[in-house]
């Protein structure tokens, strides 16, 4: 008896390609439906943005709280892919930064649309925080040790005391029109810069 045969959820076969696709046009038209009409949205919403039926939804999510899940997930993943992509193709590492700390000024504006859900009393939320960390916080320190190394920025800079800093300055507008987090966060990055 192998290993498979012993245990047949080793076995198990990974998605088709086109079941990859959908799942992810899936999560993608769920975390933009999110961002217009907040986590309570009808799922028939979703179902439309994605072009897909509602049963397709709750095939792959049964409750809302898994979608909630899964698009956070599936967001904190591209974020971390995008690090290491625009670490290797920015002109510089201290633009790929800017870039990166930009996508993630987009991830937490999406984020509060989901922040009630994830302050909620569900014990299924409570691994999204540190699971969070363990897939951003390597990506923003590599970024900040690289623009370092060129000698972009400062010595000394902190990746979680970075991503808290971004994080409370998107949380930071309320419901102000005249408040422009994105504007307050380039000023950080840009603060981050050696003195020439």
């Amino acid at each position: 008896m192998n290993d498979d045969e012993r245990n047949p959820e080793r076995a198990a076969r990974p998605k088709r390609a086109d079941a990859r696709r959908n799942e992810k046009a899936l999560l993608e038209a769920a975390a933009a439906v999110f961002v217009s009409s907040g986590v309570e949205a009808p799922i028939r919403d979703i179902a439309a943005k994605a072009g897909v039926g509602t049963a397709t939804i709750y095939r792959h999510f049964p409750t809302r709280a898994d979608l909630i899940v899964a698009v956070y997930r599936h967001q904190v993943e591209a974020l971390a892919e995008a690090g290491p992509a625009l670490l290797a193709g920015g002109e510089t590492p201290h633009a790929a930064l800017r870039q990166w700390i930009d996508l993630f000024v987009d991830f937490l504006v999406t984020k509060h649309g989901l922040a009630a859900v994830l302050q909620s009393d569900d014990p299924c939320f409570d691994p999204l925080h540190a699971y969070f960390l363990d897939r951003l916080l390597p990506v923003c320190t590599r970024l900040l040790d690289a623009a370092v190394a060129s000698g972009e920025i400062r010595s000394g800079q902190d990746a979680y005391e970075l991503m808290r800093g971004v994080g409370s300055l998107c949380a930071g507008a309320g419901g102000n029109p005249r408040y422009d987090a994105r504007h307050l966060v380039g000023l950080l990055i840009a603060g981050l810069r050696r003195p020439h």
